[in-house]
C-alpha cells in the first residue's frame, strides 16, 4: 500500500484550499482567522499544516485577543512557531492595532458607546495595567485624538482632574470620553470608577467641554458608566 504523502506546506493542499489563493480570489474577509495565520506562518510542521498549526495557536492561547496579549516569547515557544514567524504574528497584529488609531478625520463620529470602545477596546483589553485614556472630540463628535493620562491602579484619591482636560484644553475640543480598562477582564463599575467619574462631570461642565462617557474596558466587553447612570 502506497504511504500518503505528508502535507505540512500550503502548496500540499488543494488549489482550492489554499488561504492565499482564495484570499486572492475572495477578498481576506472571506478567510478564517486560522486561514490568516497560515499566510503568514508559510509552512506547518510534521502532520499538521499550516491552516491547522494556525487553529492549535488559537486554542492554546485564547483567540486573536490571546495571541495580542502573549509576550513574543510565549509565541516563540510554541511549537511550529519560532523567532521569525512570531515576529510576524506580531507585526501584523501591531499594524491592524495602529491602523485603529491612525488618520482622525477619516474616522467616523462617535454615535455611541460602542463607537469609542471599537478604537481602543482592542488594544487596552489586552493591557497588563491600568491605564486612563482621555479620546477628543470636535463639535461634530469626530475624534481629534486620543491621550494616555495615566498607568498603573487607579482609583479617585490619584486622580488629579486636571490632568484629564490638559490635552482637552490644549486642543480646544468640544467634548471628550474618559476609558480605563480592568486588567482582571471584568469591566464591572467599582465605586471610585464612579466617583472619578463625577469629579470629570462636575469639572467639564465648568470648562465648558462636555464629558460624554466613561468607558471601563474588560475583555471581550466593556461597561458605559453614562448608560448605566453612573457619574452622570
Amino acid at each position: 500500500m502506497k504511504e500518503q504523502k505528508a502535507i505540512y506546506r500550503i502548496t500540499d493542499l488543494d488549489e482550492a484550499d489554499r488561504p492565499r489563493e482564495r484570499l486572492a480570489k475572495h477578498g481576506p474577509q472571506a478567510l478564517s482567522n486560522a486561514e490568516l495565520l497560515a499566510i503568514l506562518l508559510r509552512v506547518g510542521v510534521q502532520g499538521e499544516n499550516a491552516v491547522q498549526v494556525g487553529q492549535r495557536l488559537l486554542q492554546e492561547m485564547g483567540g486573536l485577543a490571546g495571541l495580542h496579549r502573549a509576550s513574543f516569547d510565549d509565541v516563540c515557544r510554541q511549537h511550529g512557531v519560532g523567532p521569525a514567524k512570531a515576529a510576524q504574528i506580531k507585526a501584523a497584529i501591531e499594524l491592524g492595532r495602529r491602523l485603529a488609531v491612525e488618520a482622525p478625520e477619516e474616522r467616523p463620529a462617535i454615535h455611541s458607546p460602542a463607537d469609542a470602545a471599537a478604537l481602543i477596546q482592542f488594544e487596552m483589553s489586552a493591557l497588563e495595567q491600568e491605564e486612563l485614556r482621555v479620546i477628543l472630540l470636535d463639535t461634530r463628535n469626530r475624534v481629534q485624538h486620543i491621550e494616555t493620562v495615566y498607568r498603573g491602579s487607579l482609583n479617585a484619591s490619584q486622580v488629579r482632574v486636571g490632568e484629564i482636560f490638559r490635552a482637552a484644553v490644549r486642543r480646544n475640543v468640544a467634548a471628550l470620553i474618559v476609558a480605563h480598562n480592568h486588567p482582571s477582564g471584568d469591566p464591572t463599575p467599582s465605586p471610585d470608577d464612579a466617583a472619578i467619574t463625577r469629579a470629570f462631570v462636575q469639572a467639564g461642565k465648568l470648562l465648558d467641554i462636555e464629558v460624554l462617557d466613561h468607558l471601563v474596558i474588560g475583555r471581550g466587553r466593556f461597561v458605559s458608566l453614562k448608560e448605566r447612570g453612573l457619574g452622570f
